[in-house]
């Protein structure tokens, strides 16, 4: 059986392993959080290296794009390069790839027509693929990745903006501690109000949960009823407490063989070591273009869960 680890600077209580079978190979795959501790993180990946088919770095991007550029996060890079045989990945492949498809898919089969929605994607930078295909698409939509990365209350209303912004902001964002930038460990589990009113403008929410999360409408706003959620890495718990704020329904690129039995969404990072395990490549060695075979002979789907 193939083995798949994903080492998380998220909370431990969102540990899970699950087997999954895809094209008749068997994974197990399994999500280990360090509690925001990057010392742990590389001790994990050092005692991993050569024992698993692929280690996925999650609750940190070693990568950010913007177009064809690419900025590496410092932090996430040292963490990386503990791993001396093993690949390597941190879903940015698979953001690049299957988020695009996610948002085409969406809008072809008429499930959301994302010409009249108004669309808050709330970070960018992150999330490249889906943010420039919902530009495509979209013509009323905020990027909020001063507002949720940096705490920088200003919304960007078009993704020409996010260029210049990123091309200003990445290469020293890209040096900072991780922790400034992203809710880690613990913090994953707390929630405060915040930006509101970008809540309530929008039809479809769309980005990182744990950014969402962080700021997520309590049930009483009812600022989340009848929307719809584009996302990935969501358990039970999360589920629930959508459901509690009556969202319409939430959408994740991860096809249903990648859903643990207890409801778990594994992240994207988890989806690429599958899929280049299944490649036999490096994952330096593949490009756009070797996705599309793979996903096509599994039939590739996203998952649409309604609760309302």
């Amino acid at each position: 059986m193939k083995r798949v680890a994903s080492i998380s600077l998220g909370s431990s209580k969102r540990d899970e392993t699950s087997e999954v079978e895809l094209l008749g190979e068997k994974f197990e795959v399994s999500r280990i959080g360090t509690d925001g501790d990057m010392d742990r993180f590389a001790e994990l990946v050092r005692e991993l290296d050569g024992k698993v088919d692929a280690i996925g770095l999650g609750g940190i991007d070693r990568y950010v794009w913007t177009d064809k550029r690419r900025y590496t996060i410092k932090d996430a890079d040292r963490l990386a390069i503990n791993a001396k045989v093993t690949p390597v990945v941190d879903g940015s492949g698979v953001k690049n790839t299957l988020e695009r498809k996610t948002i085409q898919y969406l809008q072809e089969q008429g499930i959301v027509d994302f010409a009249k929605s108004k669309v808050l994607v709330v970070c960018a930078v992150d999330r490249f693929g889906m943010a420039q295909t919902v530009a495509k698409y979209v013509k009323d939509v905020v990027y909020g990745d001063l507002m949720f990365s940096l705490g920088v209350p200003i919304p960007m209303r078009s993704y020409a903006t996010v260029r210049v912004m990123a091309t200003i902001f990445l290469p020293i964002v890209a040096r900072l501690p991780f922790k400034w930038l992203y809710p880690t460990g613990s913090k994953q589990e707390k929630s405060e109000p915040k930006y509101q009113k970008y809540y309530e403008w929008a039809d479809v929410i769309a980005g990182d949960w744990h950014f969402i999360k962080r700021t997520i409408p309590t049930v009483e706003s009812g600022l989340l009823e009848d929307k719809i959620l584009i996302t990935n890495t969501l358990t039970s718990e999360d589920t629930e407490m959508l459901a509690q704020r009556k969202l319409k329904m939430f959408v994740t690129s991860m096809p249903e063989e990648m859903k643990s039995p207890n409801g778990r969404y594994f992240a994207t990072n988890v989806f690429e070591g599958v899929l280049i395990t299944l490649m036999g490549k490096k994952p330096e060695e593949v490009t756009v273009d070797d996705y599309e075979p793979l996903l096509e002979k599994l039939n590739w789907r996203p998952t649409i869960t309604k609760l309302a």
